[in-house]
């Protein structure tokens, strides 16, 4: 198979866009965004970063993976299969879905290849336990196993590509965070002077010790500086609040831009609080990494996509 960038054409470097807020403006902070989601059509923002080295190392071999019923990740990873012609296998939480229609993002999933494996929630649990990944290579065959939201080595060094990227152009670069691993790369990749900054949409308080671990993995020990602020899960992942869906409508009507609900909005939500709080120096420059398109995600989900 050839490399996935050369047959997938990115559009990378991705576009850094400056808006003009007046809630930052009158602070003397720059807000720009850094436009992941037109990275590509199928595999936007961190999708692309996350999974291009570990395509590559597949080598065209089946791709398996796991989501839940709503996975964003199961989605970019099968449409990646359909467009560089390798087999794609979704290992989805919950056996009872077996037997109902597909939702559209696991129809979405079935039109581009993807064999969905339904598997209960327990098992779902434990899939990264020696006897799971055993059960699931017996039933499979030789596969390249990419863990849920696609947060590995492979995909930590991929997205500091994002941080080399915003060398030189921002003081404060800001994601939103599920698995960790844009995070475990943005911060890498960023220069001495800079910091990266992750606002999880998980509750949990897990996510520090995922980051330093993917690190230590990818990277062989800590890289760059990078902090976490937790305060900004609105209830848990897919949960919202009439607060952030009139801050994301509004920030839609001021600046045009769709706002993805499950991960960017937190994340502009969060970078506007803290404008307000004076967390930034007057002069500062913060980008918000814009890493997906809108999307109609099920409330009750609960499964990291990302």
């Amino acid at each position: 198979m050839n490399r996935p960038e050369t047959l997938l054409r990115p559009r990378v470097p991705s576009l850094l866009q400056e808006v003009r807020d007046d809630r930052f403006a009158r602070r003397g902070i720059t807000l720009l965004l850094k436009r992941d989601d037109l990275i590509h059509p199928d595999l936007p923002g961190n999708k692309w970063r996350k999974l291009a080295l570990n395509l590559e190392a597949a080598a065209g071999r089946t791709v398996l993976t796991f989501g839940g019923a709503y996975s964003n990740h199961l989605r970019a990873t099968a449409a990646a299969g359909r467009l560089l012609g390798f087999p794609t296998i979704g290992v989805v939480r919950g056996d009872e879905l077996a037997h109902r229609p597909l939702n559209p993002s696991l129809a979405r999933c079935a039109a581009d290849g993807m064999r969905l494996h339904f598997v209960d929630r327990t098992a779902y649990r434990a899939k990264a336990s020696p006897e799971v990944l055993e059960g699931l290579l017996s039933l499979f065959g030789d596969v390249e196993v990419i863990p849920e939201g696609g947060s590995n080595a492979l995909a930590a060094q991929g997205c500091a590509a994002l941080g080399r990227e915003l060398r030189g152009h921002t003081d404060v670069a800001a994601v939103a965070c599920g698995t960790g691993g844009t995070l475990a790369g943005l911060a890498a990749g960023l220069d001495g002077g800079q910091r990266a900054l992750g606002v999880p949409v998980l509750r949990g308080g897990f996510l520090g010790a995922a980051v330093t671990a993917l690190q230590q993995e990818a990277f062989g020990g800590p890289a760059g500086n990078w902090t976490l602020d937790e305060r900004f899960t609105f209830g848990g992942y897919a949960r919202t609040t009439p607060e952030l869906d009139a801050f994301a409508a509004d920030f839609e009507d001021r600046h045009g831009l769709p706002v993805e609900r499950v991960y960017v909005a937190k994340l502009l939500f969060a970078l506007t609080a803290l404008a307000e709080e004076g967390a930034f120096a007057p002069g500062t420059l913060v980008s918000a990494v814009i890493t997906g398109t809108p999307d109609t995600p099920d409330p009750q989900e609960s499964s990291v996509s990302r």
